[in-house]
């Protein structure tokens, strides 16, 4: 493939991943963005890579092989040059761990049948008793009912970890363009030869429509649209605290929160700090566009649910709140591969608020796909032509 020209549309963590992976492939890679690099959802994101709020199925398993690649991949651009190296300390690769906490004795027993299912699939969840539970978090609440832990849960910063893969790929054949909209489509004979951008025309063999939450409408400048929107997150930041909180730390409810098609509201108690010693109070859900407004009512209703899990919180200081855009697709599965309907074009996007620990299985994924190799694991659940995808399901409007 060396010479093939590709074009990825998104400098966030999937577009800088799937460059990456082109560019080691020998294609010659423009990445593109209207804004900046990692600007977007990317940079508004608490930077996990999880196992356990996905139940057996095909997002799990993709999320096992980027847990695999994570720090596969790290060590390699360490190992590339001495700037590498800086990039990789930048990341704040930490594999913490994560706990999920039930505080009913439904929850628990949900909880209970769910970490049943993902032992079953190969992830490693382990029961915590009371006393367990304590010693390794010592200020989380005492009310509860059951706790699981998951060793293999982690976490990166966010914008760090994309710009250390896009700046590894620029080592090799890529180049990236900021500013730069995507306004239309320049096709012949039914293949996309030509993007027209507010820079001018970029020609290529192959393009990718990384977008994020604005994928769909990428998507539909292109003539192709695809059922991608914008679901909104918000999330609170302490001051720096001394040592509060060790792991990801998660009320059971989080796992119904993600995968509700609800366009409402939705909260749930996501606790956990940072290596600068602030903690992260999550998490919200809701479809309102692309409203980017902060409401003081969801970011009241965030607070409330995380001093339930970490009741000294209460006087901890918030310095800031924040919120972004996931990219929601109806049946909450990401889209990866090539458009039934546009030669020339592929996508990659859709994984709501798991596209930093997918990302790098998602390019391995679009790597495969392209060159028509063996991909790692079944690409057919995330084919671009189901039904959620194309807009041919039915469910609840943006509110």
């Amino acid at each position: 493939m060396c010479g093939t020209r590709a074009v990825v549309v998104g400098a966030g963590i999937v577009g800088a991943a799937c460059a990456r992976e082109l560019a080691l492939a020998g294609f010659a890679v423009t990445v593109v963005d209207r804004g900046g690099a990692a600007s977007a959802t990317t940079a508004h994101g608490e930077g996990n890579i999880l196992l356990s709020d996905k139940g057996p199925g095909p997002e799990l398993e993709l999320a096992k092989l980027s847990r695999q690649l994570w720090p596969q991949v790290l060590a390699e651009i360490a190992d590339r040059s001495a700037s590498g190296a800086e990039s990789v300390r930048a990341v704040e690769w930490e594999p913490k761990g994560g706990i999920v906490v039930a505080t009913t004795a439904g929850g628990a027993r949900a909880l209970a049948r769910f970490a049943a299912g993902q032992r079953a699939a190969g992830v490693r969840a382990e029961h915590l008793d009371a006393g367990q539970l304590a010693a390794i978090e010592p200020l989380l609440t005492r009310d509860h009912q059951a706790a699981v832990y998951y060793p293999d849960d982690a976490q990166v910063q966010p914008a760090a970890a994309a710009t250390a893969l896009l700046a590894d790929a620029l080592t090799f054949r890529c180049e990236l363009r900021t500013g730069c909209d995507v306004l239309g489509a320049v096709t012949r004979g039914g293949r996309l030869i030509g993007l027209r951008t507010s820079t001018g025309l970029l020609e290529a063999e192959l393009f990718v429509n990384a977008a994020g939450p604005w994928a769909g409408e990428v998507a539909a400048r292109l003539g192709a649209p695809i059922d991608v929107r914008p679901r909104r997150g918000d999330v609170l930041v302490t001051t720096p605290l001394p040592p509060t909180v060790f792991h990801k730390v998660y009320d059971a409810d989080y796992v119904g929160a993600v995968s509700s098609d609800d366009g409402g509201l939705q909260t749930s108690a996501v606790v956990e700090s940072t290596r600068a010693g602030s903690v992260l109070l999550g998490s919200s859900r809701r479809r309102v566009g692309f409203d980017d407004r902060l409401r003081p009512e969801v970011l009241a209703a965030v607070a409330t649910k995380a001093l339930r899990l970490f009741p000294v919180l209460a006087t901890a200081s918030v310095m800031r709140a924040y919120g972004g855009f996931r990219p929601y697709v109806p049946d909450h599965l990401p889209v990866v591969g090539a458009d039934p309907r546009l030669a020339g074009l592929w996508h990659a996007g859709g994984h709501e608020g798991a596209g930093i620990g997918l990302s790098l299985g998602t390019a391995q994924l679009l790597r495969a796909l392209v060159l028509g190799r063996p991909a790692p694991i079944d690409t057919a659940p995330f084919q671009a032509d189901r039904p959620a995808v194309l807009g041919q399901t039915s469910t609840q409007e943006d509110s």
